[in-house]
């Protein structure tokens, strides 16, 4: 034990002055005879009153005191036992980049305990970080040694930077460092590896020998934005290896803070790696602003999305018939389009009045010069347009004159045409259908493989020009250009010299027609882009812990055209840039391919050496407190005879030790908990229930989402509802609860055991109300019969209900009783609006003709969801928090039908039934 203080020790000489001051009386009083005095003379009390006090209370006072003095001389036990205490200079060098915000608070509570260790020795510290520091003027490290006090203020106040580490600077600023004979230097590693980690221990070792302090529990990760892709995937974490599998979660989230999806990464052991996939529907994908890694609250785990991440919003142009199956114009591109962006289809006016990054005009959608002229407006503002030829193309006539490139664009035109179509192939012709040349670098089509067996039989011909080859991306094997471009203010022509159908070529059969579609989108411009040499200032920063935030003073914009190769800096921090319609983002861990493990720099220690130090003055002065109260209450006790003077130190001692013992809470439940126990809970009161699906995302939203719909129909009914359960069929009773939700993934499954149990539940009057959870219209299949589930989900709905008891379904109308049983309803959404309900049919359900199952997909759970903190986390798409509002009430229908059968049903014949009354003689 130590004391911090001891010179109040001293005080501990003064006992003897206070035990004769204890046993100091009063003068003896002086005597005169008094004649009553003789009769009470005869008296003999029991007790006597003594002359002193007795010396068990003077011990009591005197530790009472000692306690006193102990305490606040302030005695602590040291965490580092083991650490030898050597009084010099001591070096305290951290790693403070955005790697340690993941351990950040164990670092600082490590190196408080290094400041302890140099207080008790008055020992003064130098601390400097690794990491460039803001003000590039004051450097990252300090001037001179400083006192303990003044760095642990310094500690308080610091936190880790948005931005790596740079080793090989802080090597620089070590050798500069004072000639000062540091007694020991102490660097507090984030174990990861950066290319100046040999001049780094150069330079320290220089200095002396290195304690390096790594954390157990240190689990280092970044998460890295990847290209826009149409598989879901949205990022890759990067993490060093770990020695057991672990499943981690990435939460995306809107501007609003909202939460849109909760997406699990398991990562296998020893793995490096693991993609993120975030399969959303692309209206719901395009509002994710920010993706990170839950639990883990840093700038490298936080990944910012802007308009270059974005599906980009495609506009098909389509006339009447376009879509005929095989032969239609947009019936390809329909099929080819719809899983790779944000597809709409419509009029020109319809098309051009939302918000649209391509356009795709198949032959003969842009004959009229108003349309032209509409659509050559938009392309200059950073449209992109992409056309396909066809009869209409072919047979227009064409100048006779080479135009220039630039003059042919006003006619919505990459290049000059000549009249006609060339025709490969047929009986009239001596060619053969062509196939397609392999891609040139500069082709935004570069990489792709082109199949064998795709070939073009006509197209329209290029007017030959000293330029045409830089309008290229795509040609034939004889040359002829097959796809052509051009600029055009802010935006492009595209032009595919085939048609959009299997006429002219089998090229829209094959999947190379999706994956050029695909590569098109990708390089378009987007709704808006700043101009290369641009200045793009920082509208929103990320601290260290991936907080955003106002841009620091130091944060200076960066050129456009140097954005994509601009790293993390202080100068540069992540975060936002540009306007607000053309924000491009800057992520902290845009530039990480790996995370190598470091070499140790000196003596490799963890951080159970450095444990804070347990104070025990607090405790000292607890017990001479509870000794003062006893004192005083013993004093009272004398004085009113209830406590003999000679015996009463066992009494007190009891009571002492009474007031200290700390009864375990565990044994004073044991007789309610015996009995509560043995009765389960929703057998107490009404509880919902929600099937175990084994996914952590999908039970917590399924049990926030019940909970409040509970406190829903609480606050609206008379019903009492309790917290919901989460069961498992087959293993549990379901015979205590009136509705199961039951949310599906891909990967559900059933057991014998499990159907048995939900079909004795549905015939027992109970409700199963399952739920596929999301849209998505690429997934349709007709034979579900659902067109609206989430991926994989409708072939595990007919997986998961194959032997249950379900009578015939329909698609429920606002006719329905679920419609009307406490509010009147004409649709039921959930976090998606506009999916189908499917119920029982009428007159083929038992129980009173109430259904026993309810089939949907539109997410109820995450509608209902309410957080720890009262707030909704997931968004609802499209209509906010009125259709929030509305899934609720769905919700409270659905619980009173379950509650209450349908005894709505019977109210409409009340007024049948009175008239009848009446009508009776």
């Amino acid at each position: 034990m130590i004391f911090q203080s001891p010179i109040l020790l001293s005080a501990l000489i003064c006992l003897p002055l206070v035990w004769w001051l204890l046993r100091a009386t009063p003068p003896r009083a002086r005597q005169q005879a008094f004649p009553p005095i003789a009769f009470l003379a005869r008296l003999h009390p029991k007790e006597t009153e003594a002359a002193r006090s007795p010396p068990w209370l003077l011990l009591l006072r005197l530790l009472a005191i000692s306690l006193l003095i102990v305490g606040f001389a302030r005695p602590f036990i040291p965490g580092n036992r083991e650490q030898v205490l050597t009084q010099g200079p001591v070096l305290l060098v951290l790693d403070d980049g955005m790697l340690s915000a993941v351990d950040w608070a164990e670092r600082m509570a490590t190196a408080q305990s290094i400041v302890d260790d140099a207080e008790r020795t008055r020992s003064s510290l130098l601390v400097m970080g690794t990491a460039p520091q803001a003000d590039e003027a004051a450097g990252p490290t300090a001037p001179a040694p400083q006192p303990a006090a003044a760095v642990r203020q310094m500690l308080n106040s610091r936190h880790p930077n948005p931005w790596p580490t740079d080793r090989e600077q802080a090597a620089q600023h070590i050798l500069h460092l004072p000639a000062i004979p540091f007694a020991r230097i102490v660097y507090l590693a984030d174990t990861v590896a950066t290319k100046g980690d040999n001049a780094f221990a150069q330079a320290l070792h220089a200095r002396g020998a290195v304690q390096e302090i790594r954390f157990s529990a240190q689990a280092n990760m970044a998460l890295v934005p990847t290209p826009v892709t149409t598989d879901g995937v949205m990022a890759r974490l990067i993490v060093q290896p770990f020695n057991q599998p672990r499943l981690l979660h990435v939460a995306a989230r809107a501007t609003d803070g909202g939460t849109l999806a909760v997406v699990p990464v398991p990562v296998a052991a020893n793995a490096t790696q693991a993609d993120v996939k975030v399969n959303l529907p692309v209206a719901v994908r395009n509002r994710i602003d920010t993706l990170n890694v839950q639990g883990v609250a840093s700038a490298a785990t936080t990944v910012l999305l802007d308009e270059n991440t974005r599906l980009r919003p495609v506009g098909l142009l389509s006339t009447g018939g376009a879509d005929t199956p095989l032969i239609g114009s947009i019936f390809y591109l329909r099929r080819a389009l719809a899983p790779l962006s944000d597809l709409h289809e419509g009029n020109l006016e319809s098309l051009l009045s939302r918000p649209l990054s391509v356009l795709i005009a198949p032959d003969g959608t842009l004959a009229g010069a108003q349309s032209q002229k509409t659509v050559l407006e938009w392309i200059k503002n950073g449209g992109t347009l992409i056309r396909f030829a066809g009869p209409a193309l072919a047979g227009s006539q064409h100048d006779a004159d080479t135009p220039a490139p630039s003059d042919t664009t006003q006619n919505l035109l990459p290049i000059p045409l000549l009249d006609g179509a060339r025709q490969l192939g047929g009986s009239m012709t001596w060619g053969t259908p062509q196939q397609l040349a392999p891609f040139d670098q500069t082709s935004p089509f570069r990489g792709l493989s082109i199949p064998g067996d795709v070939t073009v039989s006509r197209q329209v011909l290029a007017s030959p020009s000293a330029d045409l080859e830089q309008h290229v991306w795509a040609r034939l094997a004889d040359g002829t250009p097959l796809v052509t471009h051009a600029e055009l203010g802010k935006g492009e022509v595209i032009l595919f010299h085939v048609s959009s159908t299997a006429d002219w070529s089998n090229l829209p059969l094959s999947g190379l027609f999706v994956a050029m579609l695909q590569r098109l989108t990708e390089h378009a411009n987007g709704l808006s882009i700043p101009a290369d040499n641009a200045m793009l200032a920082p509208a929103i920063t990320l601290d260290g812990e991936g907080m955003a935030g106002p841009p620091p003073p130091t944060a200076r914009g960066i050129p456009g055209n140097v954005f994509a190769t601009t790293s993390v800096s202080p100068t540069h921090p992540p975060g936002l840039y540009g306007p607000t319609d053309g924000r491009r983002a800057l992520n902290a861990a845009s530039g990480i391919d790996s995370l190598q493990p470091a070499a140790p720099v000196g003596t490799i220690t963890d951080s159970s050496g450095q444990q804070a130090d347990k104070p025990l003055g607090r405790y000292c002065l607890l017990v001479a407190l509870l000794l003062l109260l006893l004192d005083g209450l013993a004093v009272g006790l004398m004085r009113a005879g209830k406590l003999p003077v000679h015996r009463g130190a066992a009494p007190l001692l009891v009571l002492f030790a009474a007031l200290c013992a700390t009864p375990h809470p565990a044994h004073a439940q044991n007789s309610d908990t015996s009995v509560t126990n043995r009765v389960p809970a929703a057998a107490l009161e009404t509880r919902l229930g929600y099937i175990v699906s084994g996914h952590e995302d999908v039970d917590e939203a399924s049990r926030q989402g019940l909970q409040g719909l509970s406190d829903f129909v609480n606050a609206r009914t008379s019903a009492v509802m309790g917290h919901p359960d989460a069961v498992h069929p087959g293993t549990d009773d379901l015979s205590y609860y009136p509705l199961l939700y039951w949310p599906i993934t891909a990967d559900a499954t059933t057991t014998p055991a499990m159907t048995a149990a939900l079909n004795t539940f549905m015939a027992h009057g109970g409700i199963l109300l399952i739920d596929t959870q999301g849209q998505d219209s690429s997934n349709s299949n007709a034979d579900s019969g659902f067109t609206a589930d989430a991926p994989g989900t409708s072939a595990a709905l007919r997986r998961v209900t194959t032997g249950l008891l379900v009578p015939p379904l329909v698609v429920m109308t606002d006719h329905h009783l679920l419609a009307h049983t406490f509010y009147l309803l004409h649709d039921f959404p959930g976090r998606y609006a506009g999916q189908p309900i499917w119920v029982a049919k009428e007159g083929d359900a038992e129980n009173d003709d109430v259904s026993p199952v309810i089939i949907g997909s539109a997410d109820w759970a995450h509608a209902w969801a309410v957080d720890g903190t009262g707030n909704t986390p997931f968004a609802v798409i499209p209509g906010g928090s009125d259709q929030r509002l509305q899934a609720y009430r769905f919700g409270l229908n659905t619980v009173i039908y379950a509650l209450t059968g349908s005894y709505k049903a019977d109210q409409v014949h009340v007024p049948m039934l009175l008239k009848r009354l009446e009508d009776r003689p």
